[in-house]
């Protein structure tokens, strides 16, 4: 199975990172938790995201789409990172982020990925699974070459 583990943002995420001796004590960290995921075969992607300022927010409603430049208010409802993970469980994955080195107050939220058994055959069939797992296989082939 694999599950999305979705590291909420903060102030100090959407005001970007700086150089300070304390945040550089939690990337040497983290690198290191980073290197167990992936000795334990975990990881499937792990990556930190820019500040909401340089993103975007597409709204769909009507005919057309509507773009919003950010920054975004609600930092509560931002993301700034993430990891994709494999593993047995849930449970796994709870024992495996609740050794991470956050800091006070940071929060994570773990949600496993649907899988195409997880859907009713009359909406995702056998044909439709098939065509998922061959765009898998295509998109991890071009990830392979690059």
């Amino acid at each position: 199975m694999q599950f999305m583990v979705l590291v909420k943002a903060s102030k100090e995420s959407e005001s970007g990172i700086t150089a300070t001796p304390e945040n550089k004590a939690l990337f040497e960290k983290m690198g290191k938790f980073n290197e167990e995921l992936a000795r334990a075969g975990m990881i499937v992607a792990a990556e930190g995201l820019q500040p909401s300022s340089e993103g975007v927010r597409i709204s769909y409603s009507g005919d057309k789409p509507r773009v919003t430049d950010g920054p975004f208010a609600e930092t509560k409802e931002l993301v700034a990172g993430f990891w994709l993970l494999q593993a047995k469980s849930m449970d796994e994955v709870v024992a495996w982020l609740s050794r991470a080195p956050f800091k006070n107050g940071d929060t994570v939220e773990i949600r496993r990925v649907s899988e195409a058994s997880d859907f009713p055959p009359e909406l995702f069939s056998a044909e439709d699974a098939q065509r998922d797992q061959s765009l898998r296989r295509s998109v991890q082939e071009t990830q392979n070459k690059k």
